[in-house]
């Protein structure tokens, strides 16, 4: 028998699902929490598919699982077809004339905090009978929920070339670091320099984002480090709360905190930074047509964004 027949006839549904969850959560730890597995057990689901296929679809290694270019060719097929059982799932219950009532929202943290709060207050005054979905993640999650159709719209950055196959992205704005502390932080008393600041606690991105890697640029260029009294967070409400109510320096892209600054809840300190900025943009798929609330909920987010 022909090696595509055989691969038809022994592929099961769990094995597109387990493949879809490890390219959407980055880790076989996550995706066998959102499956209700245990890790042994997607592990050997994901090795069936992958002698299935006769070739390897991650790159397993010590930040995660990271797809291949094959797997990525493959994550394509495979999210059309669950979504098409999924939409034949639907169309079995749904009644005759309802719409889709859900927008599924993905953004980065910085970047949720900065654009979507005034956009979702004006979007529910037109669309009162629409549910907002908002999750806050990685860049690297964002890509893979759009890919797999976990999330309609995304808010984010553009990726290597291999990894932005299939999406659309549209440039919203350049975000510069910034490092910013509460109005009375006892620096802004002192001379602020950046080995003078490093002296007091820190909160940075983990390890692999692109918040992460522009402040290690940013002090390695002075010959600074991190401060040991220093926390790795995603969560953009905890860094807020705790320079808000702290002394903690917080290293963050000035989109998440430009009301802020310009109410003065927190200081921008005098720190020269590197480069003109980070893009952040809109990401959509190419082979789907988005809902009207979600082209609304587009518009608005273009609208928001001063030229």
């Amino acid at each position: 028998m022909e090696k595509n027949g055989l691969f038809s006839q022994r592929i099961r549904l769990r094995h597109l699902h387990t493949f879809v969850a490890v390219a959407q959560q980055g880790t076989l730890g996550r995706a066998a929490e959102t499956l209700n597995l245990s890790q042994p057990a997607l592990s050997k689901t994901l090795n069936e598919l992958e002698q299935l296929t006769g070739v390897r679809l991650f790159e397993r290694g010590r930040l995660g699982a990271r797809l291949t270019l094959v797997g990525e060719q493959f994550l394509t097929h495979a999210v059309k077809v669950l979504d098409a059982l999924n939409h034949a799932g639907q169309s079995l219950t749904r009644k005759e004339g309802q719409e889709t009532d859900v927008v599924r929202v993905g953004a980065l943290p910085t970047a949720a905090l900065g654009v979507l709060p005034p956009v979702i207050g004006q979007f529910h005054k037109q669309q009162s009978d629409i549910t907002l979905q908002v999750a806050t993640m990685n860049n690297h999650m964002l890509l893979a929920g759009l890919k797999t159709g976990e999330i309609d719209v995304g808010i984010g950055r553009m990726s290597d070339p291999d990894l932005m196959t299939g999406l659309n992205y549209e440039l919203l704005f350049l975000e510069s670091l910034k490092l910013v502390v509460r109005p009375n932080h006892p620096l802004l008393s002192d001379n602020i320099t950046l080995s003078r600041i490093m002296e007091w606690p820190a909160v940075v991105s983990p390890r692999g984002t692109v918040p992460r890697d522009n402040a290690e640029a940013l002090l390695e260029s002075q010959g600074c480090k991190l401060p040991m009294t220093c926390v790795e967070t995603l969560s953009a409400s905890l860094s807020r709360q705790l320079t808000v109510e702290f002394d903690y320096v917080w290293f963050v892209p000035s989109g998440a905190v430009k009301d802020d600054l310009r109410q003065g809840t927190l200081v921008a300190l005098p720190v020269p930074t590197l480069g003109a900025g980070e893009p952040i943009g809109i990401l959509t798929r190419t082979d789907v047509t988005l809902s009207p609330a979600a082209q609304w909920l587009l518009n608005s987010i273009r609208k928001s964004i001063p030229l």
